[in-house]
């Protein structure tokens, strides 16, 4: 990690701390919760195999797929205004991502890689950042191979990327935030919650990123009106530190299942 992605980490915290203390959605909470430093480790250590696990998967597809789009498709789409681009990307990126994230609930391998994230107990802005590298790369890959297919420009991506970080953030911030009726079209911090929450009703819902009626068009969404989860978490045993649960979807499940399970991951 440079030192403009550590500067960008201290903003991003003395944005976020002062607002989760002011409406925090659990007041209780302390800012250095469990596993808190095990999630720092995540926010410095995970960009590089992410991005580089990204440009493999993009590069891949524009250089075989990428060949069978015409040209003059490339040259319309990254013609129009950065700011119909961005709307367009955040529709088609999260259909991709919508497609991913199901996936990795409903197939058991790569489940193991995504439980790493729903292994979270205390959800705040810096809890976005517990995700399995290979996880988050397949999932940024499905979001953005058909965006770079399509030739949208360079600004308009980097928009949109802007854009999703910080939605991303705010989805697991620890914050009350009534966004009203918008809450049907957009992802909102209690949509997301709700995502993570161990309720049994809960499971398998929300898995848009940015538009919830994704989830409501598929039959997959779950607001029950102003109330929120009781607790987060999963039943899967997965350990506590960051060398761990980066191992821990590669070990076979039956040796995985000999580790006892802990409530501060």
């Amino acid at each position: 990690m440079d030192v403009l992605d550590i500067k960008a980490l201290l903003i991003t915290a003395l944005i976020f701390v002062p607002i989760e203390c002011l409406f925090g959605l659990r007041s209780g909470q302390k800012i250095l919760r469990k596993a808190f430093f095990n999630d720092l480790i995540y926010a410095v250590f995970n960009g590089v195999p992410i991005t580089l696990g990204l440009i493999a998967v993009v590069t891949l597809a524009t250089s075989t797929v990428g060949r069978l789009v015409p040209v003059y498709i490339g040259r319309a789409v990254s013609s129009q205004p950065v700011w119909l681009q961005v709307i367009e990307i955040i529709v088609i990126a999260d259909i991709g991502f919508y497609l991913a994230h199901r996936t990795f609930h409903a197939v058991p391998f790569l489940w193991r890689f995504h439980a790493i994230h729903h292994s979270i107990e205390e959800l705040d802005w810096l809890a976005a950042h517990r995700v399995h590298p290979v996880d988050q790369a397949l999932t940024k890959s499905a979001s953005l191979v058909p965006v770079y297919l399509l030739g949208f420009s360079s600004p308009a991506i980097a928009l949109f990327a802007f854009i999703f970080h910080a939605h991303g953030l705010l989805l697991h911030a620890n914050v009350r935030l009534n966004i009203g009726p918008l809450r049907w079209l957009i992802a909102s911090p209690q949509f997301h919650h709700w995502h993570h929450a161990h309720e049994r009703a809960a499971h398998d819902k929300n898995f848009a990123g940015q538009l919830s009626f994704i989830d409501a068009l598929f039959g997959t969404m779950y607001l029950p009106g102003k109330a929120v989860p009781e607790r987060y978490g999963v039943d899967d045993p997965i350990p506590s530190t960051y060398v761990e649960q980066l191992a821990y979807p590669l070990i076979p499940k039956g040796k995985s299942n000999e580790a006892p399970a802990t409530s501060d991951a």
